[in-house]
């Protein structure tokens, strides 16, 4: 994931934000737009047909809440897709609570998700059941959360999720592994193939 202002050019920016400067921020969003929108994309992607929120709207409400992040110590250009993959793994997960809400106590909506992002004909989750299970997740083991999240949602490589939160790859490759076994079983009730 180089930085398309050259090596560093997101992570120079992400770092003068972090120490106060907002031209900075206001600098980097063209750096990294077309890299949220894919990812927005692909979130979207794995939603059910005729989603109502586009690519577009998911980037700029993921981006407006990165903006509103006061305590974060931006690193790198890896730890802000991943804190944006969050965001609209959230905005999502909102989105669905609320459709289910409109719906008056009709019963969940399916809104499908796969966990296999490398199997062609994964079965199709509920967002709202993986956020669910996400969550009983990180009650027992936040770093796994923390790498299903930046890998399943962030699309960061093995690499990046390493450097981003402080681990080896091999760490990161066998946690991932444990993780998404544990969620399908979760979710489904079944083992993965």
């Amino acid at each position: 994931m180089e930085d398309s202002a050259g090596q560093g050019g997101v992570t120079e920016l992400l770092i003068a934000w972090g120490g106060g400067d907002e031209h900075a921020r206001e600098r980097m969003l063209p750096l990294v737009y077309d890299e949220l929108r894919r990812l927005a994309a692909s979130y979207l992607r794995r939603e059910r047909p005729g989603h109502t929120l586009q690519p577009t709207a998911l980037v700029h409400e993921a981006y407006v809440r990165l903006v509103d992040q006061r305590q974060v110590d931006w690193s790198n250009r890896a730890q802000f897709v991943g804190l944006a993959a969050v965001m609209m793994r959230r905005i999502l997960v909102n989105h669905a609570r609320d459709r289910v809400a409109d719906k008056r106590g009709a019963g969940a909506e399916h809104v499908p998700i796969t966990l296999a992002t490398d199997r062609a004909g994964a079965p199709e989750l509920n967002v709202l059941e993986v956020h669910e299970a996400l969550d009983r997740l990180a009650a027992l083991d936040p770093r796994k959360s923390q790498i299903v999240e930046l890998k399943f949602f962030g699309g960061l490589t093995m690499d990046e999720i390493a450097q981003t939160i402080g681990v080896s790859r091999a760490t990161v490759e066998r946690e991932w592994k444990f993780s998404r076994a544990w969620l399908h079983r979760e979710v489904t009730g079944g083992s993965p193939e």
